[in-house]
């Protein structure tokens, strides 16, 4: 076998995918994930049970921030962290469990990779909600602005990782924008309105639609991730984006194109926590990842369409 890895979150949308994908390039994988009630685990664990099929892959169901994980990384080179609580609007009324499974799992595992003297890196999937409404494009080194409690919880983890980086233990923070694409989580506006238009239901759109999204298809968010685990941005945090900001009227317009049909909005207003725009700059991503996107928004919404329709036909024959 090649090399080894410990991915948290391992059963997630963005972890079970990059776990495949290092499977494919003949990593060991230690999956970890404990399956919260973020949303419908039955998802996460049927996406636990395809990768376990895989002989190269071993599952632990634990809570990270407390779980005993020193045995377990003594022979592991790289950990990707991608373990946490999703979604911005349910961190208004759910703090204490977006500390316990952002701040306090992540400071919890940081403590054990140093105390197993293993893992040389830890990547970390951060978020682009750590930005708030600062000024566009966003760059690393400029301000961060969170707006949620979500986007503090990720802001805190990042730097708490960022600085346990030092000769014994690299950390780098990769800062995830509005990730889509096959396995998208269902609370997720793109997964919402393609479900929407596929039954026919009315969309529930938050705001007027001007407000734009810089919108990452799942598998370059991987590329980006698998690259970070040898990269020279040790310390550092880079942004993982498509680099193209679109409006959500313009989103809803291609959806509507690609589905064939017209869509029914119902217009809700802004929600809280919620920036009104992202945009990323890439420059650090391009110099230091070699990461440029591969898959523009009209290829990677018709893949989600795909998927979302295999999904409703299954379900339609089981049934």
């Amino acid at each position: 076998m090649g090399r080894t890895c410990l991915v948290t979150g391992s059963a997630g949308f963005i972890g079970s995918r990059l776990s495949a994908r290092l499977l494919e390039e003949r990593w060991s994988v230690c999956g970890l994930d404990a399956f919260t009630d973020s949303y419908d685990s039955g998802e996460k664990r049927a996406r636990a049970l395809m990768l376990a099929r895989h002989p190269n892959y071993r599952h632990v169901e634990a809570d990270l921030a407390n779980a005993g994980l020193r045995e377990l990384l003594e022979s592991v080179e790289v950990v990707f962290h991608l373990a946490g609580r999703p979604g911005v609007r349910d961190s208004f009324r759910h703090l204490p469990k977006y500390r316990h499974d952002n701040v306090q799992a992540t400071a919890h595992l940081l403590d054990e990779a140093r105390a197993s003297g293993s893992p040389r890196r830890i990547v970390y999937a951060s978020s682009s909600s750590v930005y708030g409404d600062a000024a566009r494009p966003f760059r690393e080194a400029a301000g961060t602005r969170p707006i949620s409690p979500y986007g503090e919880t990720k802001l805190e983890a990042e730097r708490t990782c960022l600085a346990a980086s030092g000769w014994a233990l690299e950390c780098v923070a990769l800062r995830y924008f509005t990730v889509y694409g096959p396995g998208q989580r269902p609370d997720m506006s793109l997964r919402r309105f393609i479900e929407a238009g596929i039954a026919g239901r009315p969309i529930r759109l938050y705001g007027d639609g001007t407000q734009s999204r810089d919108f990452t298809y799942v598998d370059d968010a991987v590329e980006a991730t698998v690259r970070a685990a040898d990269a020279p941005a040790a310390g550092l945090a880079v942004n993982v984006a498509s680099g193209e900001p679109v409006a959500l009227h313009e989103v809803l317009d291609l959806l509507a194109e690609l589905l064939g049909r017209e869509l029914l909005i119902e217009r809700e207003p802004f929600a809280a926590g919620d920036a009104r725009h992202t945009s990323a700059d890439l420059s650090r991503a391009a110099a230091l990842l070699g990461f440029r996107p591969a898959v523009d928004l009209r290829t990677g919404l018709s893949a989600e369409i795909d998927w979302l329709s295999d999904q409703v036909l299954t379900a339609r024959a089981t049934a």
